[in-house]
């Protein structure tokens, strides 16, 4: 493929040969190899420009890139070089999203559990669904680790191919505020979109939750239908992206579809639906209160792609939680232990009280929070977490590049009561939990959910809660 023929879509000059053949593509400079076009993206460590020289010295033929530059080859200057990834990519793959049915999934809380109740739906009517997100990459019987929670859009795009490639139909992805901001998606249509919930999160990067709510109602102006939920706050955000092929839903107001009659115990959740004048008892085999959410974002995701609702209760009954949210580990104690990925205000709150609900005894949460991330929502998660719970231990999340204890100190500037330890190191905590647990007490490690690893300093460690807790016992048996 030629040059031109590649970057014919993008706002932009060629300066040098514009029927360059392209073989390959690559916006890390360390993955290009002889015959491909290198993008230069500036990110917020990096600036891509940076690297063009080492990119051509690895066999780079083209450049792309926004900067006025003199380079030794063939160099193309685009207005935006994150969107012109998106469309040389989508243009290198010969367009793999227009031959698969693509449901985003955006949202702070629930995506993921969501992404898989809806593929739970589509594989029992005999629909082939893959899946992108952040517990990993479903491509056909093909399962793939994921690093982040939307790939950037080359590799994206990349996905999509071998989805096309090997027979794909659906496509079910959850769709972050960075990637949507990022232009990872640019160039993607969804068949539908959906808004589970707007809460605290990713600050850092957004600055105010104005911000950070408009970036996630981008992906509506991306998609021909929307299900909107009513109860999150900044909801109206969304609907004014939204248009007219539109369901809502709620627990708390008058929308498209509402749930009625809850009934809510450790077994699960049931509940009603009016849709064309009948009532449907819907059950969902995930306690919570954020579990009936979660069905509903679900069950209107599948309306707006025209399963029945048949179908949709069929697959709802069927469904199992996932890896890492709301995971009972298997302890053969008399106390019962839960992993759970909240690491939001709005998630610690959603797991504690669910836990809560069916709780006999005590409920013990070992927590902390991510380093170099939004540093506002740690009180207020300290604040959460003893107001909900009987014993908190405070300590390590992923401190990243930040000291732990600093940390751990902005966490119980929150906390005023006497019900809270701290202990830093997260597998200390795990075993002090452990050890004052009584029967019928239930133990949450919050935080990391689906993670096997603990980032300190750039460097992932193995750090596998299941695992963890196991090694615990069996020290414990000694």
């Amino acid at each position: 493929m030629t040059l031109k023929e590649l970057v014919k879509n993008i706002d932009c000059e060629i300066f040098g040969n514009p029927k360059t053949e392209i073989k390959g593509i690559a916006y890390d400079s360390r993955k290009v190899q002889d015959g491909y076009l290198f993008i230069a993206i500036k990110g917020f460590e990096t600036d891509g420009h940076k690297y063009i020289e080492s990119a051509i010295k690895n066999g780079a033929v083209a450049v792309l890139g926004e900067d006025d530059i003199a380079c030794e080859c063939t160099y193309v200057k685009a207005k935006d070089s994150r969107k012109a990834l998106a469309l040389t990519s989508a243009e290198y793959f010969d367009h793999p999203e227009r031959k698969l049915k693509i449901i985003g999934l955006t949202g702070t809380n629930g995506k993921t559990t969501t992404t898989y109740l809806i593929r739970q739906i589509l594989m029992l009517k005999g629909l082939r669904c893959d899946l992108i997100g952040t517990n990993q990459i479903i491509i056909g019987d093909e399962i793939v680790e994921s690093n982040r929670t939307t790939p950037e859009s080359f590799d994206l795009f990349e996905i999509f191919y071998k989805m096309a490639q090997s027979g794909g139909e659906y496509v079910v992805m959850e769709v972050s505020s960075h990637s949507l901001e990022l232009d990872r998606v640019y160039g993607v249509t969804f068949e539908t979109a959906v808004l589970t919930n707007i809460t605290q999160d990713h600050l850092d990067f957004h600055k105010t939750m104005e911000n950070y709510a408009k970036a996630k109602a981008k992906i509506f102006e991306m998609s021909k239908t929307a299900a909107i939920n009513l109860d999150s706050d900044y909801a109206e955000i969304c609907l004014e992206k939204a248009g007219e092929n539109l369901l809502t839903y709620s627990i708390d107001k008058n929308s498209s579809v509402k749930a009625e009659n809850i009934k809510m115990s450790e077994r699960g959740v049931i509940f009603d639906i009016l849709l064309n004048g009948e009532v449907h008892e819907m059950r969902l085999g995930i306690p919570g209160k954020f579990s009936v959410y979660n069905a509903l974002a679900a069950i209107c995701a599948c309306l707006n792609i025209g399963i029945s609702i048949a179908d949709i209760e069929k697959g709802l009954v069927l469904a199992k939680s996932v890896k890492g949210r709301i995971e009972v580990v298997h302890t053969n104690t008399p106390y019962t232990v839960i992993i759970d990925y909240a690491h939001t205000p709005d998630g610690m709150e959603n797991i504690i009280s669910a836990v809560r609900a069916f709780a006999k005894k005590r409920v013990i949460t070992v927590f902390g929070c991510g380093g170099n991330r939004d540093a506002t929502k740690r009180p207020k998660m300290g604040k959460i977490a003893e107001d909900l719970s009987d014993i908190v231990i405070v300590t390590s999340d992923n401190p990243r590049c930040e000291e732990p204890e600093s940390i751990i100190k902005d966490i119980l500037a929150g906390m005023e009561k006497d019900n809270h330890i701290t202990v830093v190191n997260r597998k200390d905590a795990i075993a002090h939990a452990m050890e004052i647990a009584e029967k019928d007490d239930i133990i949450i490690l919050a935080g990391k959910g689906h993670e096997t690893y603990q980032e300190i300093d750039h460097v992932k460690h193995d750090f596998d809660e299941r695992a963890v807790v196991k090694e615990i016992l069996l020290a414990n048996k000694r």
